[in-house]
């Protein structure tokens, strides 16, 4: 072969690879992951949402994408961002902002198969019809952290047996999961002789407000609603809760580790790889009408004494002998 020849074909074909490997690229399936807050808010949840994938066999840009859409802790942005993955007809949806997410994705589609995770019962806010059989294109993971509520209030009232006031801190962006959550908490406060006051919060500059209320409202505590928003506040609440000297509880374990005083709630790395592999299941032929949701069992209890002590706290056996973690 000729020197001239030989440098056409093997140029040719060096030209060709890009488009082939492109050709190759855009044919893999595409996940597309709606989430609520920013990206480096969600570092944990991907790692584990990352495994759970490679679990069922697929590793992100290798015989998978995912593509990223991101509300920026604006719930309003979810609909048009869920719609643009339905025109992208990606292969399935992971709702991973929780039920504000999920609730975007299932208003934008009947057809595409999504994934949520929520932290709250999905039957009681219209997602499926039966956890064991989800109907329609929705399946998922549930932490049940709202339901979990009143064993947060429960504890608030062993650390603090004489407080008759706590103040609860919703997300009203995220109506659905504010009223189911209000819902759990009732009927045990009234149990225990615990009055409610509902505090609102959608914004970052919304915080101060709200902890500067507690002391109109003579609250003796604060318990927040799990909520993706909050998740990435939790250095600012357990802050503002030593400066203003109100106990503080939520259910994400790093607000502990933060500084805050207590959490109880489900493990995120558990939730977050269990929500892989049901988009890793999807991906393999099932139907998420047939698919169970799942249900993320594993619950933490922590507690930080450093933080209590500041706050002139003293915690009881009865709390330190359950903990899975403790912070002096």
């Amino acid at each position: 072969m000729r020197r001239r020849e030989f440098i056409a074909l093997v140029g040719g074909a060096a030209a060709g690879w890009p488009l082939a490997a492109r050709a190759q690229r855009t044919e893999l399936p595409v996940i597309g992951f709606l989430g609520s807050s920013l990206p480096d808010e969600y570092t944990i949840r991907l790692h584990a949402f990352r495994q759970g994938l490679k679990d069922e066999g697929y590793i992100e840009g290798q015989n998978i994408i995912v593509e990223y859409r991101w509300a920026e802790d604006q719930n309003s942005r979810l609909p048009p961002l869920a719609a643009e993955l339905v025109r992208r007809q990606v292969k399935v949806i992971v709702a991973g902002g929780g039920s504000p997410s999920a609730l975007a994705a299932k208003a934008a589609t009947t057809t595409v198969p999504i994934v949520f995770a929520t932290a709250v019962d999905p039957v009681a806010i219209g997602l499926v019809k039966s956890l064991d059989r989800p109907g329609g294109n929705l399946t998922g993971v549930t932490n049940m952290n709202v339901e979990m509520g009143p064993k947060r209030l429960e504890l608030l009232r062993e650390l603090l047996p004489k407080a008759t006031t706590i103040a609860v801190l919703v997300n009203p962006s995220s109506r659905a999961l504010a009223e189911r959550f209000m819902q759990t908490l009732q009927p045990a406060a009234r149990t225990f002789g615990i009055q409610l006051h509902v505090l609102n919060a959608s914004t970052k500059k919304e915080l101060d407000a709200v902890f500067a209320a507690l002391a109109q409202h003579q609250a003796h505590a604060l318990l927040i609603c799990p909520d993706v928003f909050f998740n990435a506040q939790i250095a600012q609440f357990a802050a503002l809760g030593i400066r203003h000297g109100v106990p503080v509880v939520y259910q994400y374990h790093p607000f502990v580790k933060a500084g805050g005083l207590l959490s109880y709630g489900s493990d995120e790395t558990e939730y977050y790889r269990l929500v892989g592999i049901q988009a890793g299941k999807i991906l393999k032929g099932e139907k998420p009408a047939d698919l169970p949701v799942m249900q993320s069992t594993k619950v933490e209890l922590m507690i930080n004494l450093k933080t209590a002590k500041a706050l002139g706290i003293t915690v009881p056996l009865s709390i330190l002998g359950r903990a899975d973690e403790v912070i002096e």
